[in-house]
């Protein structure tokens, strides 16, 4: 994210770039085998950027629309329905880091509030400085968080009666509860951005020495069990790993579990497109 003089707030533009990055990373035949998700300056995200007035012309009217003065345009049922595809095309966005096929890790420094927590929900792991400030900030806003928070946060740290206390009182939790919970995996030793920098290298390049197939389908099978039963889960995986398992991926990793060196994955293919 490198919006620093904004606090990486997002706007509209970086919201779509969001989206068409991780649609894109990991499905072009790009060799990626991870993705490290990082925020300039001194915080990782101040949320979602209020001075752009297009996240909310579909609230307040459009007024380079030509009807904006007949009913239609103050008609409540109507604006909703109009509004509803941007709302949509903003879960998108995020939803797309679920979908990469390549695991994302982020290193979270500095605030990280409203937007920010909503798409590091996302993540598949989280890291923070000591220094990291979290908050599910929409509701002091006036609004529900409408873009993941709701729906993820409560299956990665519980159900329970502090997750309910924060995202009802828009209350800040540092690093050291975020922890606790499970909301990050670790914490960095120092508040330097260096530090946190080689923490989640360390864990990036620790998962890009796995076979990328059983990473690929690793991170599917995690997805699609925390929404399904186990049963559905188990049904899942081995469907996904009866054809993964034909891969040559499996010798190579018995060869480097026994030692040897010199064994390299072959990247993934380009996924094909219309």
């Amino acid at each position: 994210l490198n919006r620093p003089k904004k606090r990486n707030a997002i706007n509209s533009q970086m919201w779509n770039e969001i989206g068409d990055a991780f649609r894109t990373l990991g499905t072009t035949g790009d060799g990626c085998r991870c993705v490290l998700l990082t925020g300039s300056g001194k915080g990782f995200c101040g949320g979602i950027d209020i001075t752009d007035e297009k996240f909310f012309s579909g609230i307040v009217g459009n007024a380079d629309d030509d009807n904006s003065d007949t009913s239609s345009s103050r008609d409540g049922a109507r604006k909703s329905i109009a509004f509803l595809p941007q709302i949509l095309k903003m879960q998108a966005a995020f939803t797309a880091l679920e979908e990469c096929p390549v695991p994302v890790v982020a290193a979270i420094h500095g605030a990280c509030v409203g937007a920010g927590i909503d798409l590091t929900c996302c993540a598949d792991v989280r890291v923070c400085s000591p220094d990291a400030k979290f908050s599910i900030r929409e509701v002091r806003l006036g609004l529900a968080a409408d873009v993941g928070t709701l729906q993820r946060f409560p299956k990665l740290v519980g159900f329970g009666s502090r997750m309910r206390e924060l995202c009802l009182t828009g209350d800040d939790f540092g690093a050291e509860e975020a922890h606790s919970i499970g909301f990050v995996s670790r914490v960095s030793k120092t508040s330097t951005y260096s530090d946190l920098i080689n923490v989640a290298n360390d864990i990036c390049e620790r998962i890009s020495q796995n076979s990328p197939v059983a990473v690929t389908v690793t991170k599917a099978s995690l997805n699609y069990s925390r929404d399904h039963t186990v049963a559905e889960g188990l049904g899942h995986v081995a469907l996904q790993n009866s054809s993964a398992l034909m891969s040559e991926d499996l010798t190579k990793a018995f060869m480097m579990s026994g030692g040897a060196a010199d064994v390299q994955f072959a990247p993934m293919q380009a996924h094909s497109r219309l």
